[in-house]
């Protein structure tokens, strides 16, 4: 019989089909409402309660600033930071880690314009342990002299490659640009070879005593509290905590000068030139915030928007530009004027050299188009879509949530401020976002820092137009 007989006589199989799966109605999101405390120590306490969130994770903020470091010892609130985990009253370097392993959690901690942030990640069935070091770390740091001086190393180590790397070098161009010299913001934020080879365990010590205390920090707590006696958890560790009750550091007016003008980064022979070009604007506290976040992401939010079209896909100069608003430091208004803070406003990215002159003069049509025509409705809800629509994902992790809780607590913003931000955006029109992106990025009033080599761009980029070029060597 043959092959063919053989296949024309087989049965004929078949295969049932179940019904494809339907999505479900989507549910209501909202970014989750804290629950405000207080201990009796004076420490503040918000907590989230996040059903299925097994891994706790906790935000100490300490009203620590950088404005408050000591003349001639810029970076001791950073190595402060990073010595607060390196040993206690009762542990030494090695059995505080040691300890920390144990538990599973991780301890980090970093100075910012704002103060000192302290975060602990640890799994909610040793929290009580965890947070007993965490108090320990915060109530008695040891600042051995060997490990401060280690940290100070460290941090000199460091220096050189972030002053090696075009991105890092001309973010401090730019705050040295901005901001008056007197300024803390003009400096940068964890100090220079000068200031930090300056800094001992006397330093660290005297930074701690003059800000770090219950009465003007605040805890936050994020995660799956089932069955969690969390005050019971917390009097015998952060209620524990004792210090001074003083004020912290009142803030100053940020004061800066947004004088369209060029500053090139000589760096001789690169075959790639950076791009930052930045101001200074609102911050979170001013009405046009939502605007301002909305427009600037049909600016440059993401691969898909204005900036990205025009120099990556349809010139091909880079492989991205972005543009952001990035909080310096967001103060509650105590005046008719408003508030001291404020937010850099910026675009960054990077081109080949040779591409430096026509990507500068192709980023000021962008804006100036932006200017005379306006965004399209479908920019905006795009960008409504991307900022609110993916919301939910975004704050998928305990860390997720408290980090922007701490965030709102370090900016002086009310507890629902991310919530009503979303709502907020949500109902932002094409018309309000252009007016807000517009002044956010004046095409006379930018501050453009280029770090790549002079010789081949300084005299083109002086003749496009856009401010005063000066040279300054990398």
């Amino acid at each position: 019989m043959s092959d063919a007989t053989t296949h024309a006589d087989s049965p004929v199989s078949t295969m049932d089909f179940h019904p494809q799966p339907q999505g479900g109605a989507p549910k209501p999101w909202a970014f989750p409402a804290p629950e405000r405390s207080q201990l009796p120590n004076g420490l503040t306490l918000l907590t989230s309660h996040r059903p299925g969130q097994q891994v706790v994770a906790v935000e100490i903020n300490l009203v620590a600033p950088l404005d408050a470091e000591p003349a001639g010892l810029d970076g001791v609130a950073t190595i402060m930071a990073r010595a607060l985990s390196e040993g206690t009253d009762t542990l030494d370097a090695e059995e505080f880690a040691a300890e920390l392993e144990r538990c599973g959690a991780t301890l980090d901690a970093h100075a910012d314009h704002p103060g000192v942030r302290v975060s602990l990640e640890v799994p909610v069935s040793r929290l009580n342990r965890a947070l007993g070091l965490l108090a320990d770390a915060l109530r008695a740091p040891a600042f051995p002299e060997s490990e401060v001086e280690r940290l100070v190393r460290n941090r000199l180590d460091e220096i050189p490659h972030e002053l090696a790397n075009p991105a890092r070098r001309a973010a401090m161009a730019l705050s040295k640009e901005l901001f008056p010299a007197t300024a803390r913001m003009s400096r940068p934020r964890q100090g220079t070879e000068e200031t930090v080879a300056r800094i001992d365990a006397a330093a660290v010590r005297a930074f701690y005593d003059a800000h770090v205390r219950p009465a003007t920090a605040t805890a936050v707590i994020v995660g799956d509290l089932t069955g969690v006696d969390l005050d019971a958890a917390l009097a015998g560790t952060l209620g524990a905590w004792t210090g001074s009750t003083a004020e912290p550091l009142t803030a100053a007016p940020i004061v800066a000068d947004d004088t369209g003008r060029v500053v090139i980064v000589d760096r001789p022979g690169a075959v790639q030139t950076q791009l930052l070009i930045g101001r200074i604007g609102a911050d979170r506290h001013d009405r046009v915030w939502p605007a301002q976040v909305l427009g600037t992401y049909c600016l440059g939010g993401t691969l898909t928007s204005r900036l990205d079209r025009v120099l990556r896909e349809e010139k091909g100069y880079t492989y991205g530009v972005r543009a952001f608003g990035q909080v310096l430091r967001s103060t509650a208004p105590t005046s008719p004027e408003g508030s001291t803070g404020a937010a850099l406003l910026a675009i960054s990215g990077s081109v080949d050299t040779g591409s430096t002159v026509p990507a500068l003069e192709d980023l000021w049509k962008v804006l100036r188009t932006l200017a005379a025509e306006g965004l399209t409705d479908e920019e905006r809800d795009v960008a409504v879509q991307n900022l609110v629509g993916v919301a939910p994902l975004k704050y998928e992790t305990a860390a997720a949530v408290a980090g922007t809780l701490a965030d709102q607590v370090e900016q002086q913003l009310p507890d629902d401020f991310q919530a009503q931000l979303y709502a907020r955006l949500a109902e932002t029109g094409t018309v309000e976002a252009t007016a807000a992106a517009v002044n956010a990025f004046p095409v006379d009033r930018l501050v453009t820092v280029l770090v790549g080599d002079a010789a081949q761009i300084a005299e083109p980029v002086k003749a496009l137009g856009i401010g005063e070029v000066t040279v300054v060597s990398g």
